[in-house]
């Protein structure tokens, strides 16, 4: 509280017998013209404050974020566009690569089916030549068995007409058994 006594008169209904303000003092009717003046000193100075202080430091600041941001976009543009060339860059290389893996595989292909074709004639001419050394010999094993049959058949022949009791000469029994031979 003031030291200072209190001019009631003047002071108007706002206060009290004993000098203490009634309610709220910004309420009192008395007082709203005091407080209307330095209600607009007080708005003002917040005025001239944000516009000439605040306000242009806010807008430089909004500016370079946007001059940023317009940079970043340009910036992100050419990246895009870069990554966007690497991409078709890289798949031609690799359809590039994939073609030239392709007619490799042919060519060895081609090489391989060469060499095999190779080991093929070199086997079945072994074969062949393995197959006519086992006829040549087939064809000895067959007739030294005809010479061997041949012999065993006159000398049965020989000893059956002998042991039925009769004679034969040996040039009767050997036309016998080639005359049965030849069918």
């Amino acid at each position: 509280m003031a030291t200072e006594p209190i001019d009631l008169e003047a002071a108007g209904t706002c206060v009290g017998p004993d000098g203490s303000a009634i309610g709220m003092p910004q309420l009192c009717a008395d007082w709203m013209p005091n407080q209307i003046f330095w209600l607009l000193i007080a708005l003002a100075a917040i005025y001239f404050v944000l516009s000439r202080i605040a306000l242009p430091r806010i807008a430089t600041v909004l500016a370079e974020r946007q001059g940023t941001i317009t940079n970043d976009i340009a910036a992100a543009e050419d990246l895009k566009q870069k990554a966007v060339e690497a991409e078709d860059a890289y798949n031609k290389a690799l359809a590039d690569a994939r073609s030239e893996a392709q007619a490799i595989i042919a060519q060895n292909k081609a090489e391989m089916q060469a060499e095999l074709d190779k080991a093929i004639a070199k086997a079945d001419a072994e074969i062949a030549a393995k197959s006519a050394e086992s006829e040549k010999a087939i064809a000895e094993i067959r007739a030294s068995a005809v010479e061997s049959v041949e012999a065993v058949a006159k000398d049965t022949a020989g000893s059956i007409v002998a042991a039925l009791g009769g004679q034969a000469d040996d040039s009767t029994v050997a036309a016998a058994v080639d005359a049965r031979m030849k069918g």
